[in-house]
């Protein structure tokens, strides 16, 4: 794109040319090195091992009896 077009176009969307070079090489920079911001793979399985016990003690707290009392008949879901 010539310097006049890049002109125009940042006129007719209301946006400064230099915020569209700092745009370009920030993008640049984040797509050169994208396995750096990618998780590990032990991160990635450490995680999805946080996930499965957090949903199965919010399981299990939704499906607890009122009070707490394990006698009791009423039982409360959220």
């Amino acid at each position: 794109m010539s310097e006049a077009a890049k002109s125009a176009w940042c006129r007719a969307h209301g946006v400064y040319s230099g915020d569209l070079d700092k745009w370009r090489s920030s993008a640049t920079a984040a797509l050169a090195t994208p396995e750096e911001a990618r998780a590990s793979p032990q991160a990635t399985r450490a995680d999805r091992k946080r996930i499965k016990r957090l949903e199965r003690d919010h399981r299990d707290q939704r499906c607890t009896p009122a009070g707490g009392n394990e006698n009791q008949e009423a039982w409360t879901r959220s």
